[in-house]
């Protein structure tokens, strides 16, 4: 049998309710303020048929760029044959989160600042652009007291 060829084909598991959260909605999904140009997750609820997102759009991050009483519009960048269009959609606010993206570039933003003040009371130079971990430093392994222990497999015994 071929696949259908329906808006919501291949969406069993897609638009599942998670474990443990399956029933009633929690408000506070209503209650979360969404301003132009927030930075939001789609993130299709199957237990809201209205204003559900396209399946492709599902786990995409975009941008608010209109609020309606119930919905969002959002601009969510989709790739067509090596070119990648900014579409414009429209969701209920049951299908987005507000992302986390950027909250690591905030805090990273914060400490910086801090450090940045502390160094400049100090009087020195600070550097605030993030390293790779570097290799761990040389050292020296003693065996005094710690003898080396092999490491082998144990040898199968077939038992009848």
């Amino acid at each position: 049998m071929t696949n259908s060829k329906g808006y919501r084909r291949s969406t069993r598991d897609l638009f599942s309710r998670r474990f443990r959260k399956k029933g009633v909605i929690p408000l506070g999904t209503y209650m979360r303020v969404y301003k132009v140009g927030d930075i939001v997750d789609v993130k299709g609820n199957g237990a809201v048929q209205k204003g559900m997102p396209y399946k492709y759009y599902h786990g995409k991050t975009g941008r608010v760029y209109n609020v309606t009483p119930r919905a969002l519009g959002v601009i969510v960048n989709k790739r067509v044959r090596g070119k990648i269009l900014p579409k414009r959609i429209n969701i209920r606010v049951d299908h987005v989160l507000h992302s986390k993206c950027r909250q690591d570039f905030l805090d990273r933003v914060k400490d910086n600042e801090a450090l940045k003040k502390e160094a400049k009371a100090k009087g020195v130079r600070v550097v605030c652009k993030r390293q790779p971990s570097q290799p761990r430093p040389a050292h020296v392994v003693r065996t005094k007291g710690n003898e080396p222990q092999l490491l082998q497999p144990i040898p199968y015994e077939f038992v009848a």
